[in-house]
């Protein structure tokens, strides 16, 4: 009939008649209606009434008569896999005339693509500029980036064991193992550039004393982060899909990172160090002026 506002809120005002008097279609023939004389007359004059099937709500999209499909992946897959994996059935089985459209989060993945392949170079560049920006030098903060896809591999293998997908809580994990990875690497190098640059050792015997003194702060952060982590890697009930992705990657990933740390980082340093030394003789060599050429003797027989 019309609406009306109470409590903050609309409502609609409905007339229909009591229970017993709309139990049955016929219930609605001695309803009155105006003709097109201006008389109120029966429905029941104008209209006939039969039953009929039909479904309860048309739905549409796009002004087109459609139908929703609801799907989800399997353990062990992403939702783009999903996604491909349902664009190959229906384009195989749809018939002419028929078509599909994704919506939803599925419209909203699809137009936004893999940002991924961007996210992780971004984020390693990122550290790799700040680092240069700290030192005023690219190479130390390449022998810290170095190690970064060596922690990342731990990580991934875990996932895969653990039939695990490469979904949102995964990515986020392998962000934090990034930050990690290169804190671990900056206390070694940090060390062993001052060692090398103040106290004249070599780069093999700074790097190695520096990871030396700097064992014990590097394995207590790093287990006490793993031992934070560990009820999210055995999570269990409501929500644990997304707090076993995070934990088993973020678990083995810092495993990783202590381990390859700790080795791999003295050897980039070194690698490193020494490469930069011999560019740097090199250019210090060709830069060097040549030294003149002696003056050809005077011939036999000429004196002043």
């Amino acid at each position: 009939v019309n609406d009306f506002n109470r409590f903050g809120r609309t409502y609609e005002v409905v007339a229909q008649a009591d229970a017993p008097f709309r139990a049955q279609r016929d219930d609605i023939l001695p309803l009155k209606t105006r003709n097109a004389s201006g008389e109120m007359v029966p429905l029941g004059s104008v209209i006939n009434v039969s039953q009929s099937f039909g479904p309860d709500v048309v739905q549409r999209y796009n002004a087109y008569a459609s139908a929703d499909i609801n799907g989800g992946p399997a353990p062990g897959f992403s939702s783009g896999q999903a996604q491909a994996a349902m664009a190959k059935i229906l384009d195989e089985t749809l018939p002419r005339g028929m078509s599909y459209e994704w919506t939803d989060l599925a419209y909203q993945q699809l137009i936004s693509g893999n940002t991924a392949i961007l996210v992780f170079p971004l984020c390693v560049l990122f550290v790799f500029l700040v680092l240069a920006a700290q030192y005023e030098s690219l190479s130390l903060p390449l022998a810290i980036v170095l190690i970064v896809p060596m922690c990342l591999l731990p990580a991934i293998s875990a996932v895969r064991l653990d039939h695990g997908d490469n979904n949102i809580f995964m990515q986020i994990g392998l962000l934090v193992l990034v930050g990690l990875a290169c804190k671990n690497a900056i206390l070694i190098v940090e060390f062993a550039k001052h060692l090398q640059e103040d106290r004249g050792r070599d780069a093999l015997a700074a790097v190695l004393e520096a990871a030396h003194l700097r064992l014990r702060p590097i394995l207590m952060t790093s287990m006490a982060f793993v031992m934070g982590v560990v009820p999210l890697a055995l999570a269990v009930g409501a929500g644990a899909e997304v707090r076993h992705a995070l934990g088993v990657t973020v678990f083995a990933g810092m495993l990783g990172v202590t381990a390859f740390g700790l080795l791999l980082t003295p050897v980039f340093y070194v690698l490193v160090r020494r490469a930069t030394a011999r560019i740097g003789e090199a250019h210090r060599t060709a830069s060097q002026p040549a030294a003149p050429l002696a003056p050809p003797p005077a011939p036999e027989g000429l004196h002043d």
